[in-house]
């Protein structure tokens, strides 16, 4: 079958997009933490400099994260998640808990996230309507991008 000109509509790709380069995810992640000025960036992080910088200029582009200052002389600044930012943060949790599942076969997790009843913190996606857990089986997708089926896109 020939690839198509355009590839499906997609909120997960134009997500991607956004936060899918290299070292996006983990700039966010320490931004949650409370991490949001640039040396503590690069050192927990690990990024070059100046490719934090453009990760950090696009997330504030993208109204992800905002930019205030903390110093005047020298002039410095700080990262802040928006609200579109800290919608991100259950992505984040989400991830991590896959990765201790799935990465860490010695059961050494790096970090772990307390809720504030003092539980750890087990991310589950429920239904909003129901509050049933999300489970593969129980899922239907209803493509609404015109000439799109489930399948792929409808024959012209």
């Amino acid at each position: 079958m020939a690839a198509t000109k355009d590839p499906r509509p997609c909120s997960i790709a134009d997500t991607l997009a956004l936060v899918g380069e290299k070292y996006s995810l983990l700039v966010l992640r320490e931004v949650c933490l409370g991490n949001g000025r640039f040396d503590q960036l690069v050192r927990n992080i690990g990024a070059p400099r100046d490719i934090l910088a453009t990760r950090l200029r696009r997330l504030v582009d993208a109204g992800i994260l905002e930019k205030r200052p903390y110093s005047e002389r020298p002039q410095r600044f700080e990262y802040r998640p928006t609200q579109a930012g800290l919608e991100l943060e259950p992505v984040l949790m989400t991830l991590m808990a896959w990765g201790d599942r799935h990465l860490r076969e010695d059961g050494d997790r790096p970090m772990v996230i307390e809720h504030t009843c003092g539980n750890e913190l087990v991310p589950v996606v429920t239904c909003r309507s129901c509050g049933e857990a999300v489970r593969h089986e129980d899922l239907r997708a209803h493509p609404q991008a015109p000439g799109w089926t489930v399948t792929g896109p409808t024959a012209a």
